[in-house]
């Protein structure tokens, strides 16, 4: 059976996530949602630090960065 992202139990078809979806709608069953264990201050922060890091940079940097990526990403395909 399939896992979600956090190793919760989800049915493998769509017909079955439905009636999960619907049991919970309806409080038949417990929506268990397992906390991560992060500080949710902290993770308000991290995704504020790759934009405040792009306004800092300029943009030649950026863009060197950018082929670098692109170069990363297409090197496997090109071959």
């Amino acid at each position: 059976m399939p896992t979600g992202p956090k190793g919760q139990k989800r049915p493998a078809d769509v017909i079955g996530n439905a009636v999960r979806v619907m049991r919970i709608a309806t409080g038949d069953e417990a929506d268990d949602i397992v906390d991560d264990g992060k500080d949710p201050a902290a993770k308000a922060l991290g995704a504020k630090g790759g934009k405040k890091r792009a306004a800092n940079m300029t943009p030649e940097r950026r863009a060197e960065i950018a082929r670098k990526a692109a170069a990363s990403r297409w090197k496997n395909i090109t071959k």
